[in-house]
């Protein structure tokens, strides 16, 4: 191992392979290297086997639920926005064409006590049951104004600088409920708490128009897509590009130590006794245990079942929302459900996730409002993990730490920890103006 690489990168979990990928794709000399002997560390997908080992131990799941194979169950279930940042890294980077989606049939949100469809037009304010009649008129006008403000055409504006506005203020000039603003900043804006509120609205109002734009991509019921066979293909395909532009993959690598200089910058990677030299180290934080710190704990339920989620309109794949505020809770609750029509689980059944950030020390009960929805399940798993964050100051020791997966089931978090890594690491900003059709090869599968 005595060629100096560039960079070295430290896990294969998404946003570990993403940044390998633009990195290759940049022409910089990568050694990508895992001590795990699959892809995907923390953001992999699981078969039959491999679950029942994680959880219960014992490798032998019951017949009824299907084949092993059969299946692909991700450990961080997260959708794309068929518009968002991730769609226009594959598209940046040609990692479409390794991939095949399908779009996701519903997006709901949580409110009093019952699952709606979320509005995402003044067209479907118009004949949604969150609102009352007088209520439905004012969101349909506020819904036009987001529709067709242009940040670079003043005269889309009303006369409001949303850069100091705050989303409280622009939304009050609208006259919106609270029920209303729920479900607005939180399933179609996906903010993760109420923290939006008092800041300037600017953010909240790009978000809903990436919803809208999403929703209208595939003229599905929901604005998101997902890869057939699941999240388990995204590190692959990144992996595939990085090779294709002479980026070296090593999997089962043990230790993975990383070495630093008397000025305490990385100068290298050794493993089974050889090191590697090199001039950055990318990785997740279980690799650089010193350099981060916990800030929180997601908890996760797992749930595979014979039929869909009650009250989604028979949706084979669908994201519920439950707002805080719904739950007396800090901060949002997630349920995600993907089944055999994505290629995940056995003919006839359904895999249901429902995530959210730890508040207390019982994740049963915790999630219980979440599980609730899914009506009767064949299994249930209950995962928690800690997530953390880095420390350190990278321009002083090159070492560049992704943040821990959070529990939203929506990749837009996720890619933009990778665009600020990507930025940190090269100068550089990724080019997200893409030709968007570029992914509708996977139109065929939708």
């Amino acid at each position: 191992m005595d060629v100096e690489y560039d960079v070295i990168v430290l896990g294969t979990g998404l946003k570990e392979c993403i940044l390998s990928g633009l990195l290759s794709v940049d022409r910089l000399k990568v050694l990508h290297m895992d001590r795990n002997d699959y892809y995907g560390g923390d953001s992999t997908s699981l078969n039959l086997n491999q679950l029942w080992k994680r959880f219960k131990g014992e490798e032998t799941p019951p017949a009824q639920i299907g084949a092993s194979r059969d299946y692909n169950v991700d450990m961080v279930p997260k959708f794309m926005m068929a518009n968002g940042a991730l769609v226009r890294v594959l598209i940046h980077t040609g990692v479409t064409k390794y991939l095949s989606f399908k779009a996701v049939d519903g997006s709901y949100v949580f409110n009093k006590g019952k699952i709606h469809k979320v509005p995402s037009t003044d067209m479907e304010a118009l004949k949604s049951p969150l609102m009352g009649l007088f209520e439905k008129r004012r969101a349909g006008k506020f819904f036009l104004y987001v529709q067709d403000y242009k940040e670079n055409d003043p005269s889309t504006h009303k006369g409001y600088d949303l850069t100091k506005l705050t989303t409280k203020q622009l939304i009050s000039k609208y006259g919106l409920d609270d029920n209303t603003i729920d479900f607005i900043g939180h399933a179609v804006a996906l903010h993760r708490d109420d923290s939006y509120l008092s800041e300037p609205a600017i953010d909240t109002v790009k978000r809903m128009k990436l919803y809208a734009e999403s929703v209208a991509r595939f003229q599905g019921g929901s604005p998101y897509i997902y890869p057939l066979y699941g999240l388990g293909e995204l590190p692959q395909g990144f992996a595939r590009l990085s090779a294709v532009y002479g980026g070296t993959y090593m999997l089962s690598k043990p230790e993975c130590k990383v070495e630093f200089d008397e000025e305490g910058k990385v100068c290298g990677v050794t493993s089974e006794g050889e090191t590697a030299k090199c001039k950055k180290v990318v990785c997740d934080p279980s690799y650089l245990p010193d350099k981060v710190k916990k800030v929180g704990k997601v908890f996760r339920a797992i749930a595979i079942m014979s039929h869909p989620i009650p009250n989604t309109a028979e949706s084979h794949s669908v994201q519920i929302i439950l707002p805080q505020k719904q739950l007396g809770r800090k901060s949002d609750m997630y349920v995600f459900c993907c089944s055999y029509s994505h290629n995940v689980a056995s003919k006839g059944k359904f895999i249901a996730f429902v995530s959210a950030q730890a508040e207390t020390d019982n994740p049963e009960t915790e999630l219980k409002p979440g599980i609730d929805l899914l009506g009767p399940v064949d299994e249930l798993f209950i995962d928690t993990y800690d997530r953390y964050e880095p420390t350190n100051d990278s321009s002083s020791d090159n070492c560049y730490i992704s943040t821990s997966y959070d529990a939203t089931t929506h990749f837009e978090s996720t890619v933009m920890d990778v665009l600020s890594l990507y930025t940190k690491i090269t100068g550089k900003t990724v080019d997200l103006s893409v030709d968007l059709s570029a992914a509708s090869a996977s139109e065929d599968d939708m």
